[in-house]
């Protein structure tokens, strides 16, 4: 149980890292949070539903492991370095494709309610 609460005050520090540092994060999260009743009304059930609010949580997911590898690349040191380089593009495309998923499920959820 020690192990936990430990665990559990580590990732409130680390949220408010994100909080303070990473613009996209509080973004993400802000829409995340309101996308939740929109998707709840949306939603043709409850699981496409939570399919929708699953995809939003997915994007937070994927920026907060991109946010750590920038911050673990920065920490090595501040020279450019092509697998530097490509480390931070490819956390980059991994919160890209995490976004596109997110927009066709809320697409094809959209379409499935208005057409």
């Amino acid at each position: 149980m020690v192990r936990m609460i430990a665990a559990y005050r580590n990732s409130m520090v680390g949220l408010r890292d994100i909080w303070r540092g990473e613009e996209a994060f509080r973004i993400e999260a802000v829409l995340c949070a309101l996308s939740v009743p929109v998707a709840l009304w949306i939603g043709e059930d409850f699981f496409q539903a939570a399919i929708l609010i699953g995809a939003g949580l997915l994007l937070i997911i994927v920026e907060v492991i991109n946010s750590a590898i920038e911050a673990t690349i920065d920490r090595i040191g501040p020279e450019r370095h092509e697998l530097s380089r490509m480390a931070k593009d490819l956390g980059s495309l991994a919160v890209l494709l995490a976004t596109v998923l997110l927009g066709i499920l809320w697409l094809a959820a959209l379409i499935d309610k208005f057409a």
